[in-house]
C-alpha cells in the first residue's frame, strides 16, 4: 500500500481550474461563430481583397517567410535533397505566378512562394553548418584559438576555442569549436582573443533537451558551431600569439581592451556594466548582478539590443543635426539631415564591430541601417514597413534566429510602439510641455512590456510585476547620461581626456544598479510562471499579426487566435513524472509542486521547476512528502488515469542499485535504474534504465498515460543526431 507521502503525489495538482477554462471557452467559441459568419458573408469580396493586399506585401514578406522557417524546425525528418529540390521549384513556381500570373492569384502566390523559401531556407542554412559533433566524454589535452570569453549562469568563465585539436581523435571527427569553463584563479589572467591555448578539460556533446518538447541545447549549438562543451580545473597555458591580419580577432582584442580599461576605472560591478553597454563584454558582470538585473526586467539593458544601438545612433545623429543646423549658411546649403544620418550609420557600424557580431546586436544593427537608410533617401524612418524589411533581412541572413528570445521581443516591442505612435502624438499634443518626456517614457514602456511580457514568460517562464518602475527609473538615466558620456569618452579616450566622461557614466550605470537591486527585493517582484504548450506561442504570435495587418473580419480572427492561445496557456497542464536521461533524477508532480527523488543534476531539476511555474530550489523540491527510502532506492506514486489506483515509482541509483532491482522489478511498477540492467526477464515491471534512456533522452509520463520521449520530439535532425 503506499504511503501518505506516496497519496499525496497520487493526487497531485494535475487538473486546471475546469470551470473558469470552460466559461471563457463558450464565450471564445460563440465570438469564432460570429466572425465567421462575417467571413462567409464577405467572401463576395474577397478577390478584390486580394487584389489590394498586393500593396501591402512588405508587411506580409517576414511573416510569409517566418512561417516557412517555423515550419522547418518542426519538422520531425530533415529535408533530403529531393525535398530541397522540390521545395526550391515550389518557391520559384510562385515566384513566377507572383510576376505573371493573375492579379487575383498573385497576393496568394508571393505568399505561398515566401513560405517554401523560408523552409529552404532553414535547411540550406543548416546544412551550411555542419561541422562534427563530439559523440563521446573526452578528458585530456584540448588545444584551440580563443574566439571568445563569457561568463556561464554558474557564473564561470569561459573560452570559447575555433581550430581545435584533442589527443588521439581525428580530425574528421574533432569539433569545429569547443566551449570550456575554467576555474576561479583563471579569471584574472584570461589569454587574448586569437591567442592559441592549451588545457586539460573534460568535454561532452552538447545536452539533449531536458524534457520533451523542453529547451533544446543541441540545436541552439549546432547553430553556434558548438561541437562540444566541458570545464578545466587546470592552468590555461598560452602556447601562440594571435595572429595578424584577422579583422575579427582584431576587434575581438580592442573589445577586451577596451573592456579592461574602462572596468579599471570603474572598478566594481558599476564598471563591469558599463563596459558590457560599450563594448558587449558581459564576463565581468557576476551572476548575482545578472540575477538582479532579470528579477527587475532590466536584463535587457546588459545585453546590446535595439535599445542601445539606437541610443547611440540616435546620439550621434541628433547631435551632429542640430549641430550643423547651428551654422546657418552652412545648413540651408547641405544636406544636414542626411549627413546626420550617415554618420550616425557609420558610428553603429563600428558598435557592431568592436561589440561583437551576436545575434542580438546584428539585429539591433540592421533595424538601426534600414532606419538611417531610409532617412537618407527621404523615406519614413518609423514605420511598419521599415520593422518588415529588417525583419526580412535577418531572417533571410540567419534564419534560426526566428526561434530566438531576442528577435521575437524586439520586433514584438518596435511594432507595438509603433502602432501606438499615432495615438500617442494625438494624446502628447494635449499634455503640459513639461510632463510630455514623462508620459511619453512611461507610455514606451508600459506598451514594450505589455508586448514582451507573453514572449519573455513563455521562454524563461518568469514574470517581473515591477518591470514598468524599474524600467522608469533606469532607462531615462541610460539614455540621457550612460550611453551619451559613452560616446563622448570614446571619442575623447585618444586625447586622454575621457575621465569626466566616464565618472559620469558611472555614476549612471551605479544607479541603474541601484534601481534592480531595489526592485528586485520588493515582495513579489518576480514569480515563475508554467512554459505553455509548444503551439502557444506560435498561434499568440500569428493572431497578434493578423489583428495588425488584417481588417475586418480577419482582425477579429486575430484576436480569437489570441485568445485561444491565452486560454491553451491557462488550461495548461505538467507531465506527471519526469525521468532524466541515464535515469539520475526522477521528478513527480505532487499537491505541493513536483517533488525531485534526490537532490543533484542542477540543471535538469532547475529546467523542470521553472518550467513547472515553481519557485523552490533544489533541496526544497527534494524535501517535499511524497519520496521515502534511503537515498539509492527511492519509493513514490503516482496518478496515471482518473480512478486508476496509484502507481508505485522506484528510483535505483548508487552503489546499492542493481541489488535492490530484483525486488523492485515487480507489480508492475515503474522503475527507473541509473544504470545498465543485467540481462534477464524484467517483465514484471517498466524498467527505465540507462541504457533505454540512452536510446529515448529524458521522458515525460503524463496523467493520462502518455509517454513522450526527447528522441521522438526532436526527430531526426542534424542537430539530434547521435554520434
Amino acid at each position: 500500500m503506499p504511503g501518505a507521502g506516496e497519496e499525496g503525489l497520487a493526487r497531485g495538482g494535475l487538473a486546471p481550474q475546469a470551470g473558469a477554462v470552460a466559461a471563457l471557452g463558450e464565450r471564445a467559441l460563440a465570438a469564432t461563430g460570429r466572425v465567421l459568419r462575417a467571413a462567409v458573408a464577405g467572401l463576395d469580396d474577397l478577390p478584390g481583397a486580394l487584389i489590394r493586399a498586393r500593396l501591402s506585401l512588405v508587411l506580409w514578406m517576414p511573416v510569409a517567410l517566418g512561417l516557412g522557417i517555423g515550419l522547418y524546425f518542426l519538422l520531425p525528418v530533415e529535408p533530403r535533397p529531393p525535398g530541397r529540390a522540390a521545395l526550391g521549384a515550389g518557391a520559384a513556381a510562385g515566384l513566377g505566378l507572383w510576376i505573371r500570373g493573375p492579379e487575383v492569384a498573385r497576393f496568394p502566390a508571393a505568399l505561398l512562394a515566401l513560405l517554401l523559401a523560408g523552409l529552404l531556407l532553414g535547411a540550406l542554412r543548416s546544412q551550411s553548418l555542419a561541422a562534427p559533433v563530439l559523440g563521446f566524454r573526452y578528458y585530456g589535452p584540448v588545444e584551440g584559438r580563443v574566439v571568445e570569453i563569457d561568463r556561464s549562469a554558474r557564473d564561470r568563465i569561459r573560452l570559447t576555442l575555433d581550430r581545435v585539436t584533442l589527443s588521439n581523435v581525428d580530425p574528421e571527427r574533432t569539433p569545429g569549436r569547443v566551449r570550456v569553463s575554467l576555474g576561479p584563479d583563471e579569471a584574472a589572467r584570461l589569454p587574448e582573443p586569437g591567442t592559441r591555448v592549451m588545457l586539460t578539460a573534460n568535454l561532452s556533446p552538447p545536452a539533449a533537451a531536458a524534457e520533451p518538447a523542453g529547451f533544446d541545447f543541441r540545436r541552439f549549438a549546432w547553430f553556434e558551431g558548438l561541437g562540444a562543451v566541458g570545464y578545466t580545473r587546470t592552468p590555461v597555458l598560452r602556447v601562440g600569439p594571435p595572429p595578424p591580419g584577422d579583422p575579427l580577432m582584431a576587434a575581438h582584442r580592442l573589445r577586451m581592451r577596451v573592456s579592461a580599461a574602462m572596468q579599471a576605472q570603474m572598478p566594481g560591478q558599476a564598471g563591469a556594466v558599463a563596459a558590457a553597454l560599450m563594448t558587449g563584454d558581459r564576463s565581468g558582470i557576476s551572476e548575482a548582478t545578472n540575477r538582479a538585473m532579470r528579477e527587475a526586467n532590466l536584463y535587457h539593458i546588459v545585453s546590446i539590443s535595439g535599445l542601445h544601438m539606437g541610443m547611440l545612433a540616435g546620439f550621434v545623429f541628433g547631435a551632429l543635426r542640430y549641430g550643423l543646423a547651428a551654422f546657418g549658411g552652412l545648413a540651408l546649403r547641405w544636406p544636414v539631415k542626411k549627413i546626420a544620418a550617415g554618420v550616425a550609420l557609420i558610428a553603429a557600424s563600428l558598435y557592431l564591430w568592436i561589440a561583437g557580431a551576436e545575434i542580438a546586436t546584428q539585429r539591433a544593427w540592421i533595424m538601426v541601417a534600414v532606419m538611417l537608410i531610409a532617412v537618407i533617401f527621404d523615406r519614413r524612418a518609423i514605420s511598419l514597413r521599415s520593422v518588415a524589411l529588417a525583419a526580412t533581412a535577418l531572417l533571410l541572413w540567419q534564419p534560426e534566429a526566428l526561434v530566438s528570445a531576442g528577435f521575437q521581443m524586439s520586433f514584438a516591442a518596435t511594432t507595438a510602439l509603433i502602432l501606438a505612435f499615432r495615438p500617442w502624438g494625438r494624446i502628447a499634443m494635449a499634455l503640459p510641455p513639461l510632463v510630455r518626456p514623462v508620459a511619453m517614457l512611461a507610455m514606451t514602456s508600459l506598451i514594450a512590456g505589455f508586448a514582451t511580457a507573453p514572449i519573455a514568460a513563455a521562454q524563461f517562464h518568469r514574470m517581473s510585476d515591477y518591470g514598468l518602475l524599474a524600467n522608469l527609473l533606469a532607462v531615462p538615466v541610460m539614455g540621457t547620461l550612460v550611453m551619451p558620456a559613452g560616446v563622448i569618452a570614446a571619442l575623447l579616450a585618444p586625447l586622454g581626456l575621457a575621465a569626466p566622461a566616464l565618472w559620469v557614466m558611472r555614476i549612471g550605470t551605479e544607479w541603474m544598479l541601484w534601481v534592480a537591486d531595489f526592485v528586485s527585493g520588493l515582495e513579489g517582484a518576480s514569480r515563475a510562471v508554467m512554459a505553455p504548450p509548444g503551439w502557444v506561442l506560435p498561434l499568440l504570435a500569428l493572431g497578434a499579426l493578423g489583428a495588425v495587418l488584417m481588417r475586418g473580419a480577419g482582425r477579429s480572427l486575430g484576436l480569437i487566435a489570441m485568445l485561444v492561445a491565452a486560454l491553451g496557456w491557462f488550461g495548461a497542464a505538467r507531465p506527471a513524472v519526469l525521468i532524466a536521461e541515464g535515469g539520475t533524477l526522477v521528478g513527480v508532480l505532487g499537491p505541493g509542486g513536483r517533488v525531485l527523488s534526490k537532490p543533484g543534476q542542477a540543471f535538469t531539476a532547475e529546467s523542470w521547476l521553472a518550467a513547472d511555474g515553481d519557485d523552490a530550489d533544489i533541496e526544497a523540491a527534494a524535501a517535499r512528502p511524497g519520496f521515502a527510502g534511503p537515498r539509492g532506492a527511492r519509493t513514490g506514486a503516482f496518478a496515471v488515469l482518473e480512478q486508476a489506483p496509484p502507481r508505485r515509482i522506484v528510483h535505483l541509483s548508487g552503489k546499492g542499485a542493481m541489488a535492490a532491482l530484483p525486488g523492485a522489478c515487480a507489480g508492475g511498477a515503474l522503475v527507473v535504474l541509473a544504470a545498465e540492467a543485467p540481462a534477464g526477464d524484467w517483465s514484471g515491471c517498466d524498467l527505465w534504465d540507462e541504457g533505454r534512456l540512452g536510446e529515448t533522452g529524458a521522458v515525460a509520463l503524463w496523467p493520462d498515460g502518455r509517454v513522450e520521449t526527447v528522441a521522438e520530439a526532436a526527430g531526426e535532425r542534424p542537430w539530434s543526431a547521435r554520434n
